[in-house]
């Protein structure tokens, strides 16, 4: 990878770090160690600059006060997409409903955003089965990645599907 992805990789981390509620023992998981580690799967595994980056920042908008017009400007209007794209709507209540709406969204927005959604979904299911939440692998990481396969078109051909398959 790039100087300039390795510079934008890190000023992304700082961008996580002032924004982000501080984690503590009663947090379900951590969330800045856990988009750093998504975002780091996505680099090691040469993705793109925007995925790579809307990886670091998939959960920036949901967890922060960090909005979007803050994204686009350091980030540009690709990255920002994909954030939004692997954002929960709120004013939803039912979970699954939650989760088809934002899937779906990454699907209209691309495989690039489905791909940064597959790799949150990877860590999540890697996270919960080592800290053994078993409800959290059920309610959250299976509903996710059911749906991601529920409506992910065939054209959309990456290893990653393949990877998350074997969480199934």
């Amino acid at each position: 990878m790039t100087q300039a992805l390795n510079v934008e990789f890190e000023k992304a981390v700082r961008l996580l770090a002032e924004f982000f509620p501080i984690s503590d023992e009663s947090t379900c998981k951590p969330v800045l160690f856990h988009d750093i580690r998504v975002g780091v799967y996505l680099y090691e595994n040469n993705y793109s600059r925007e995925i790579v980056l809307a990886g670091i920042l998939h959960d920036i908008l949901e967890f922060s006060d960090a909005g979007e017009e803050m994204l686009r400007d350091e980030f540009g209007e690709e990255v920002l997409n994909l954030v939004y794209a692997c954002t929960k709507d709120d004013t939803l209540d039912n979970p699954e409903e939650k989760t088809n709406d934002m899937i779906s969204r990454c699907v209209e927005c691309g495989q690039d955003a489905l791909i940064v959604k597959t790799a949150d979904t990877i860590d999540s299911f890697k996270y919960y089965t080592a800290t053994k939440k078993t409800d959290q692998l059920e309610n959250h990481c299976l509903r996710t990645a059911k749906a991601i396969f529920n409506y992910k078109p065939a054209s959309f051909n990456d290893k990653i599907f393949d990877e998350l398959k074997k969480w199934l």
